[in-house]
């Protein structure tokens, strides 16, 4: 009888101290999201979005010279347009070299004939399937590759003169020229799910953010080319890129076959007519294939990042707690989604005005994680073509300035373009009120 009381008291006292085990892990956990929402909130309050702010994590406060090599220094285009930038550098430490990544080995992707099948935890209203079969041949050299036909409109892609005083007005027309922009409801549709804050951490989309995707879409040449080159970088900062020869020429394929769109015929028609870049049309091809895609460092190793990798692809900063950095392409966030590697949240909840996004939306400011880490806050357009994205932000690059307010199509827009060096170190649009 003894033995058994003093059983019953051992299991009475030991659920007890799980009792207050749990209430302290409990209020532990309570302060830290408490914290968590306070720096957060602190964040949303410096925002001068409509729907979100600056996205965290794209400055760091590293300083260093620019230069621009592109550009007339004297020109009299950059005396009557003052530009305003940030000067950004990341400390080349070779010591923090690590080991290499191996890409093949790290894809975890599942593969049939088809390409890539639904790995998706959430409901989707379509399979989705990724022809990849005709990726291969943009590794090819030069003289093998098959480019579509350069497009014809030399009047309609002429800068006008109010253009050429106002580069905003050129981002404006660079809308209108984007002819591979998709239609919603025809070639994808979006399923935004329900709105949050920033520093909510709820998952409040059932479904995935793409509902689906044309087979057409990816199909598409440019669209193709550029899809090809998103599994060329590894996701983590501060590990140096390995740049194959074949992967070179993935790059030169792509800026090829842009070159011959109408946004990047106009943006080199007005870069050359405002004294910005006076070379001719194979040098401009040269010069965005060095602005985009040459290596530079970032976080503290040289040759890790490049302005593609950064604003299309995404990192995963490792300094501190790991957050995702960059990331701002829609087709990028497609493809993962479809792997199963982003997970969409939700949207980000309007702030003044009350225009919700909806399954038209070609503008979103989302929350989403990425290889399981959070993307608290991050802005994409949708459907549109890799050109256009690539005209704007070199245009305001090279014309504009750290905050560029302009309208494009329907939707008033912050780019917001950040120096480093002579190169992008980001580039994202902000939805405007």
């Amino acid at each position: 009888m003894f033995k058994e009381r003093k059983s019953i008291m051992e299991g009475l006292i030991k659920g007890l101290v799980d009792v207050a085990i749990g209430h302290h892990d409990r209020r532990n956990d309570d302060d830290d999201n408490n914290n968590n929402n306070n720096n957060s909130e602190a964040i949303e309050e410096r925002s001068r979005s409509s729907w979100a702010q600056v996205v965290s994590g794209e400055r760091d406060n590293d300083q260093t010279d620019q230069h621009n090599s592109y550009a007339a220094e004297n020109s009299e285009f950059r005396k009557s347009r003052p530009h305003q930038t940030t000067q950004e550098n990341y400390q080349q430490d070779e010591h923090q070299e690590r080991p290499s990544y191996n890409r093949n080995e790290e894809n975890e992707q599942e593969e049939n004939a088809d390409g890539w099948q639904p790995a998706h935890k959430k409901h989707q209203k379509r399979p989705q399937k990724i022809h990849m079969e005709h990726w291969g041949s943009y590794k090819c050299p030069a003289n093998e590759q098959q480019y579509s036909q350069e497009v014809n409109y030399d009047g309609e892609m002429d800068p006008s003169e109010n253009e050429l005083s106002d580069y905003r007005r050129a981002c404006a027309r660079l809308w209108e020229l984007d002819l591979n922009r998709l239609t919603p409801g025809n070639d994808y549709e979006l399923d935004v799910g329900e709105g949050k804050r920033v520093h909510d951490r709820e998952d409040m989309a059932e479904a995935s953010l793409f509902s689906w995707v044309s087979e057409d879409v990816l199909r598409k040449p440019t669209f193709s080319r550029f899809c090809a080159l998103l599994d060329n970088y590894n996701p983590h900062e501060g590990y140096k890129e390995k740049v194959t020869e074949e992967e070179r020429r993935e790059q030169a394929a792509f800026v090829e076959e842009i070159s011959r769109t109408a946004p990047i015929k106009y943006l080199y028609k007005y870069l050359s007519s405002s004294g910005i870049f006076t070379e001719n049309y194979q040098e401009f091809k040269r010069m965005l294939i060095d602005l985009w895609f040459t290596l530079y460092g970032r976080g503290g190793t040289s040759g890790c990042s490049s302005s593609f990798e950064h604003v299309f692809v995404g990192e995963i900063k490792s300094r501190g707690e790991q957050q995702v950095s960059g990331f701002h392409n829609w087709l990028q966030f497609y493809l993962e989604e479809a792997k199963g590697k982003a997970d969409y949240q939700g949207y980000i909840l309007p702030r003044r005005n009350r225009q919700f996004p909806d399954s038209e939306t070609q503008l979103l400011t989302v929350q989403f994680e990425w290889n399981g880490i959070l993307k608290s806050l991050s802005s994409m357009f949708v459907g549109v073509s890799p050109e256009f994205e690539l005209a704007l932000y070199t245009l305001c690059f090279f014309a504009g300035g750290e905050e560029n307010h302009i309208e494009v199509g329907p939707y008033p827009v912050n780019i917001k373009c950040y120096r480093l060096g002579n190169k992008i170190g980001s580039a994202f649009p902000i939805a405007q009120a």
